[in-house]
């Protein structure tokens, strides 16, 4: 379908020339993407304690949406939705992305950056993608072949934290180590694009997508004194961190000013999804819903309903405020609307223009609002919003609740039993289009069930070989060892790595090992594990230790995407101990029995490791100090 497309643009190009009437007068567009802020993050949605003056100022500049929401509750959905104006289920994006999986937004899909391309639009990204599991990879499409001229990109979350990020890549070429933090490194990214490489007598389009304020969170001290009064330094990690994204976006917004841009340029702010954290009282994860029941990952409204705020002078009422509910897929309509551009018919689009919202008109929507998400709590799996009720269904489409969300936004009152009839009609329509979604989806994906509810373990990808500079391992792949006065450090940059030396005699019935280790960085990323298996491919061996950022202790299998499926124990410790780990590896009990500190696992071996050849250290996307292994029976 995208060929199709491609080649009647490409007629209609030869015929008439670029197809930019006026594109001196037409406007730009600029898709501000915060990651994992709540609805109540920000001082203009009444949180008391977060600075966000540029964010508070730009409310008064243009219109705040108090009922807007993300398509999904987590984070590619909801980034596909933007892109397509489709629901996730239907353009096949429908679960968050793990490295090296196989799910990405198809080429077949189409996305807004490349239905304005041909108008004589410049596109730009900056920032988190989050749309393929292959990234930077040809054997997946990547944002150059979704339409973007220009873009300075990661694959998910910034590595190894906020701070410092090694992993961004600019139009394929990998820009290594940045110094700075991310939001803002970002800004200034799509700033010097804006004053350098675009072409000024052309329109724009750019998607800033911030890793601000999702984990890893690393916040500037400078954002972090604006909260030395409170005592919790993870508190004042999290406050910071969204001043930090406030920052960013001011940057940029000056940066239009200063180059005559403003009053041109259509600008949306808003989130992907609610805020992280099972209670959002510990850890970095303090995103706040406002009072939302639920958070990231639900389809309450905690997990889907986010700020959303528009500027675009002379055409928004400044200050002014909107409830008609918007979604995120509503992006892809609004901006082609604007730009004129006819809206792709060989497919259903879910998203609608909200231009109408501009004068406070209602919204007319073929397909009412709907989120599925695949790792909701089971009885909140997908939901469904017509007018003021929501309707929202468990994983196996048997009990339905009901709400009135103009006089219950809390969801405190299930009025399934006391309004059957509502119920009924909700229901009906629900299943209407689910089953529409289904039977156009690529339903072929969704069989690959999320690894947070399977044992199928999750491949990483191949780690290359890298540099030994103590001379004492046999292979290390994917980072560097150097001797430290502790032993060895083993830095992983933005990835996994391991160290491993090859057994003179391989175990095949028992034997124990004892090491200790720290962590030997500052940044929030913290870990360490002792790795053994039949072969030196970090996919095949199994990791015992900690995961200090996690605050647990744990052994899983294969790559760092295996953790959550392993075995874990929450555990009380300071960041900088140092830890002494024991594993008894019984092979003829099928079992590594480990023993850290007070914390005693036992995890099941496969019939299939049959013997123990190597033995070794790993860490991901951080600095590890190791004392070396020792075998003490």
């Amino acid at each position: 379908m995208k060929l199709v497309a491609t080649i009647v643009f490409a007629i209609a190009v030869s015929f008439f020339g670029p197809l930019k009437s006026s594109t001196a007068q037409a406007p730009n567009f600029i898709v501000f993407l915060a990651d994992d802020l709540g609805w109540g993050d920000l001082a203009c949605y009444g949180h008391p304690l977060i600075q966000t003056p540029h964010l508070d100022q730009f409310a008064k500049e243009g219109m705040r949406f108090t009922q807007a929401y993300s398509a999904c509750g987590v984070c590619s959905p909801s980034r596909s939705s933007i892109l397509t104006g489709r629901t996730p289920y239907r353009n096949g994006v429908w679960r968050w992305i793990p490295g090296g999986s196989d799910v990405h937004l198809r080429e077949s899909e189409i996305t807004v950056a490349e239905l304005l391309r041909p108008r004589g639009y410049q596109t730009m990204h900056a920032g988190k993608w989050h749309l393929n599991g292959k990234f930077n990879d040809p054997a997946q499409p990547q944002p150059g072949d979704h339409g973007y001229d220009w873009w300075f990109a990661t694959q998910n979350n910034a590595a190894p934290s906020h701070k410092n990020p090694a992993n961004f890549v600019r139009n394929g070429e990998e820009v290594g180590r940045l110094e700075g933090f991310s939001a803002p490194l970002v800004a200034e990214e799509a700033i010097a694009w804006l004053e350098n490489e675009r072409d000024t007598e052309q329109p724009f389009f750019m998607t800033v997508w911030t890793h601000e304020p999702h984990l890893p969170i690393e916040s500037d001290p400078e954002f972090m004194k604006l909260y030395s009064d409170l005592d919790d330094p993870d508190l004042r990690q999290h406050h910071g961190n969204v001043t930090q994204l406030d920052h960013a976006f001011g940057k940029l917004m000056k940066a239009l000013d200063k180059n005559g841009l403003r009053e041109n340029t259509f600008v949306i702010f808003t989130s992907d999804n609610g805020p992280e954290g099972r209670s959002g009282t510990r850890g970095r994860t303090r995103g706040s819903t406002g009072g939302l029941r639920g958070r990231k990952r639900d389809d309450h409204e905690g997990g889907i309903r986010v700020p959303a705020i528009v500027r675009w002078p002379g055409k928004v009422q400044a200050g002014a405020e909107c409830p008609i509910p918007i979604i995120g897929s509503d992006i892809f309509s609004t901006v082609l609307d604007i730009a004129n551009v006819p809206l792709p018919t060989d497919r259903t689009i879910d998203g609608v223009s909200i231009l109408p919202t501009f004068s406070q008109q209602p919204l007319h929507r073929g397909v009412p609002l709907f989120w599925r998400t695949h790792i909701a709590p089971p009885a909140s799996h997908a939901a469904m919003r017509i007018d003021n009720w929501k309707i929202i269904a468990n994983e196996d489409l048997t009990k339905f609740q009901l709400y009135d969300i103009e006089s219950d936004w809390k969801e405190q009152v299930d009025l399934a039993v006391s309004h059957p009839e509502k119920l009924a009609e909700m229901k009906a329509k629900f299943m209407e289009v689910w089953n529409g979604i289904e039977a156009e989806g690529p339903s072929e994906c969704w069989n690959n069930a999320p690894p947070e509810r399977t044992n199928r373990k999750r491949q990483s990808a191949n780690l290359p070989p890298e540099q030994d500079q103590t001379g004492d391992w046999d292979v290390v792949k994917g980072g560097r060892v150097s001797a430290s006065e502790f032993g060895y450090v083993l830095d992983a940059g933005a990835g996994e790595a391991f160290a491993v030396i090859e057994l003179d005699e391989p175990i095949e019935s028992s034997a124990t090992y004892r090491l200790k280790y720290r962590a030997a960085t500052d940044d929030v990323t913290k870990n360490a594990c002792f790795c053994f298996g039949s072969t030196a491919e970090n996919n095949k061996l199994f990791k015992a230790g900690t995961m200090i950022g996690m605050n647990c202790h744990g052994v899983f299998a294969g790559g760092w995407g295996n953790v959550r499926s392993g075995t874990l124990e929450k555990a009380t410790f300071e960041p900088t101990s140092v830890f002494e780990l024991e594993v008894t590896l019984d092979l003829v009990g099928r079992q590594a029995k480990v023993k850290i500190g007070q914390t005693t696992m036992e995890h099941p071996l496969p019939s299939t490791l049959e013997k123990v050849t190597h033995i070794g250290i790993y860490s991901k996307a951080t600095k590890s100090e190791f004392t070396r292994p020792q075998k003490i029976r």
